[in-house]
C-alpha cells in the first residue's frame, strides 16, 4: 500500500489519540471536582473508546500502530523497513504533539504549554516497563486481527489502573503529553526514562512472544498489519 497514505493514517489516528487522552483529561479535570478517580475513571473510559475505535477503522490501512515501540517490533519481526518504521515514529510523534495543540483549542487553554506533574522514580518506570510489555504481548498474541481493537482497549483500560504510571506505554504520546500542563501531563525531563522503559517492556515482549506461542511460528504475523497489498 502506498507509504503516503499508510503515514496520513498513522497521523491522523495518533493525532486524534492524543487529543482523547488529553482533552479527556482536561474535562473530567473540571467535572470531577477534585475527585481523582472518577477523573481517572472518565480519562479512562474516554481512551479505552478511542484505541477500539480507531484500531477497527485505521488498522487495514496502516496497521493503526500510532506507537513507536509498536512500529520497532514491527520493524524487527520484519513487517516494516526500518526506514518505513522511522517514518510511521516521526509521523506518530508529529500527530501525537498535534493532538496536543488541539486539546488545548477545544478547552480555549494556552496553546504551547509545559508540562509540571512530576512521573519520576523506579516505581514510575518499571510501570511503563510492564504497560508496554503488556501492551506488545496482547498484539503479538493476537493472531486474528478482528481481537486486536478490543484485546488493546481492554489492556490499556486495565493497566490506567494497576501501574503506578496510569499506563502511557507510548513513547509519542509521552512526548505529547510533556506539552501540555493538565491532568494527563509529564514534566519534560521525566520523558527520557519513561519512553527507555517503554522500549524496554516492546523488547521484553518481543523476546518471549516465540516462547510463549511456539504453536503459532517465530514468524505468526503480528496482529496490527495492514490487510492489503502494500
Amino acid at each position: 500500500m502506498n507509504l503516503l497514505r499508510r503515514l496520513s493514517a498513522e497521523g491522523m489516528g495518533s493525532l486524534l489519540l492524543a487529543a482523547t487522552v488529553i482533552g479527556s483529561g482536561i474535562m473530567s479535570e473540571r467535572l470531577a471536582s477534585g475527585n481523582a478517580a472518577v477523573a481517572l475513571l472518565a480519562n479512562t473510559g474516554a481512551t479505552v473508546a478511542v484505541l477500539a475505535v480507531l484500531i477497527a477503522v485505521l488498522a487495514p490501512v496502516s496497521g493503526a500502530h500510532f506507537n513507536p515501540a509498536v512500529s520497532f517490533i514491527q520493524a524487527l519481526r520484519k513487517g516494516l523497513s526500518w526506514n518505513e518504521a522511522l517514518a510511521y515514529a516521526l509521523v506518530q510523534v508529529a500527530g501525537c504533539c498535534l493532538g496536543a495543540l488541539l486539546a488545548h483549542l477545544m478547552f480555549e487553554l494556552p496553546l504551547i504549554q509545559s508540562a509540571v506533574h512530576m512521573r519520576a522514580g523506579p516505581a514510575q518506570w518499571l510501570s511503563e516497563a510492564v504497560a508496554t510489555f503488556g501492551l506488545l504481548l496482547v498484539i503479538l498474541g493476537s493472531p486474528r486481527s478482528q481481537d486486536v481493537p478490543w484485546r488493546i482497549a481492554a489492556w490499556i483500560g486495565a493497566a490506567y489502573w494497576f501501574t503506578a504510571s496510569t499506563s502511557f506505554a507510548n513513547p509519542a504520546i509521552t512526548i505529547a503529553r510533556s506539552l501540555s500542563d493538565t491532568f494527563a501531563g509529564i514534566r519534560p525531563q521525566d520523558v527520557p526514562p519513561f519512553v527507555t522503559a517503554q522500549f524496554v517492556g516492546a523488547a521484553g515482549a518481543y523476546c518471549l512472544a516465540p516462547m510463549l506461542f511456539t504453536q503459532r511460528g517465530k514468524e505468526a504475523p503480528i496482529a496490527l498489519e495492514t490487510s492489503e497489498e502494500r
